[in-house]
C-alpha cells in the first residue's frame, strides 16, 4: 500500500496557560517540529514542518526508526538536543547542514531525541481522521507493544490542569510552554492546536533601532557583560506609535565608539537577511516581555514585546547580561 505523510497540523497562540475544557495538554519543546515515516520498503523519511528532508542529518533517528518501529508507521513529533542540563536549539541548527561522516560525528557529539506526540499512520490505516484521544491511545499502545526507547521518546499528555501547570516549571530545562489539543479533533492541516508560550517581563538597554532615529520601528536590545561590553540580547516586535514617539525623544547617535560598531544583525532566526540599523547612545532602558527560548549565549530567539520606555531606571541598574 502506498501512503505519504500528511501536511502538518499547526498551532495558534493563546495568552492563557489554563487548560481548556475538552482538551489535552502537552509540553511545548524547544526543538524542531518533524514528521517521521517508516515504509515497508525500508525507506525512512524525517521531514521538517516546511517539507525539508532531514533524514541524512540525523542518522541516529533513522537507525532507531528502522530497528524499533514496525513498517508503515507515520509519526509527528519534535527533534530536540539535550546538553548541559537543558534543551539546546542551536545544536539542531548546526546539525541540519551535515551529511554523511559529518552527520555521524555530530550525532555522537550532539545526539538528538525524537519526542513523539502523534500517530498518523499505522499498517494499512490512515489515522488522521481519528480523534486526538483515539490517536493518543494508539500511540501509547505502539510504544508499549514495541518497547520503544531512546532516542524515540513519548511526549507526555494530560487532561489534568494541575499537571499541566506543573510542567510550566520546566522552563529552565528548555520547555517553552504548553500545547492544547482538542480531544475529539481529527488531524488536519489547519491552525487549530493552541500554543501558550511562557513569557517574562524584564529590562534591557536600547543599543540600536530600525526605521529612523525620528521614527524608530523596532529596537535592538542589549545588556552589559562583566567586562563592560554591551552584548546583544535580541530585537523587539514593532513599537506602538506611543512607544515610538517616546523613544524618539530620548535617543541620539553615539558620540563616541559603540560596542556594536561593525556588527551586522540578522532579520530573524535562521535567515541570512541583515537589518539596516542605526546605533544609538546606550542610555535608554526598555521594558519588554520575552519568552524563554534562548540560545547558548543568552540571546532571545524570538522578538521581545516592547512594553514601555523606562525613564525611572538607570542603565547601571539593569542586571548584568546572563544574570
Amino acid at each position: 500500500m502506498t501512503w505519504s505523510l500528511p501536511q502538518p497540523m499547526l498551532t495558534v497562540s493563546v495568552d492563557s496557560p489554563a487548560l481548556p475544557a475538552g482538551h489535552a495538554a502537552e509540553p511545548k519543546w524547544d526543538g524542531f517540529r518533524a514528521q517521521l515515516a517508516v515504509h515497508s520498503s525500508g525507506r525512512v523519511l524525517l521531514r521538517s514542518r516546511q517539507g525539508t528532508d532531514m533524514t541524512g542529518s540525523f542518522p541516529e533517528i533513522r537507525a532507531a526508526a528502522l530497528t524499533q518501529l514496525p513498517a508503515d508507521v507515520g509519526l509527528d513529533g519534535e527533534l530536540v538536543v539535550w546538553e548541559s542540563g537543558r534543551l539546546v536549539f542551536e545544536r539542531l541548527q548546526q546539525r541540519l547542514a551535515r551529511r554523511g561522516k559529518g552527520a555521524s560525528e555530530a550525532a555522537g557529539r550532539w545526539p538528538a531525541h525524537y519526542v513523539v506526540f502523534d500517530l498518523l499512520h499505522h499498517g494499512d490505516a490512515d489515522l488522521t481522521g481519528w480523534a486526538y484521544a483515539r490517536r493518543r491511545a494508539a500511540l501509547e499502545e505502539l510504544f508499549t507493544e514495541h518497547g520503544l526507547a531512546g532516542p524515540l521518546t513519548l511526549c507526555p499528555s494530560t487532561t489534568d490542569p494541575a499537571v499541566a501547570e506543573q510542567w510550566l516549571g520546566w522552563t529552565a530545562a528548555g520547555l517553552e510552554g504548553l500545547c492544547f489539543k482538542r480531544l475529539d479533533e481529527s488531524y488536519r492541516p489547519v491552525r487549530s492546536w493552541k500554543k501558550y508560550k511562557v513569557r517574562v517581563t524584564t529590562e534591557a538597554i536600547v543599543g540600536a533601532v530600525t526605521g529612523s532615529l525620528a521614527a524608530p520601528r523596532t529596537v535592538l536590545l542589549g545588556r552589559y557583560d562583566r567586562a563592560g561590553h554591551l552584548q546583544y540580547t535580541g530585537r523587539s516586535t514593532t513599537l506602538s506609535q506611543t512607544a515610538g514617539r517616546t523613544l524618539a525623544e530620548l535617543i541620539a547617535p553615539p558620540p563616541a565608539a559603540h560596542s556594536w560598531d561593525g556588527w551586522t544583525f540578522s532579520a530573524g532566526w535562521g535567515t541570512q537577511r541583515t537589518l539596516d540599523v542605526h546605533l544609538v547612545q546606550p542610555d535608554v532602558v526598555m521594558e519588554v516581555a520575552v519568552d524563554v527560548a534562548r540560545d547558548a549565549a543568552g540571546r532571545w530567539r524570538h522578538p521581545a514585546r516592547a512594553h514601555r520606555v523606562r525613564t525611572d531606571i538607570e542603565v547601571s541598574h539593569v542586571p548584568l547580561f546572563g544574570e
